[in-house]
């Protein structure tokens, strides 16, 4: 292999190890990955269903009243789903792929010349 396409390859493995955090791969060798959301104990993952769902109803429904008819401890927090949704964003990943995409179109620009 050439010593640039090893270089490169190199600094993709290191890229990858350092941005990559977001899925981790199985431990059981299979094709899936796991995204590791942290809270502060069972009742805060109850929590995040629960309004996850009573989201996803209301969004499919479209009737507020629904919910508050069945539950009267319905009101939804919208920021408890933010926040789980903002910690699930695999932002480390997209500046990898900045970088990545820096590196290549530096190596693009030398075959141009």
């Amino acid at each position: 292999m050439e010593p640039n396409k090893i270089k490169s390859l190199e600094n993709l493995r290191k890229l990858t190890a350092r941005y990559c955090t977001t899925l981790n791969p199985s431990k059981d060798k299979t094709k899936f990955y796991t995204a590791q959301i942290e809270l502060l104990d069972y009742y805060e993952l109850g929590c995040v269903i629960t309004n996850m769902l009573k989201l996803c109803i209301l969004a499919l429904e479209n009737d507020m009243y629904r919910i508050s008819e069945t539950d009267k401890n319905s009101s939804i927090n919208v920021s408890l789903i933010l926040e789980t949704v903002l910690k699930m964003f695999p932002l480390d990943e997209f500046e990898m792929l900045s970088e990545i995409n820096e590196i290549l179109v530096g190596d693009f620009q030398g075959v141009d010349e």
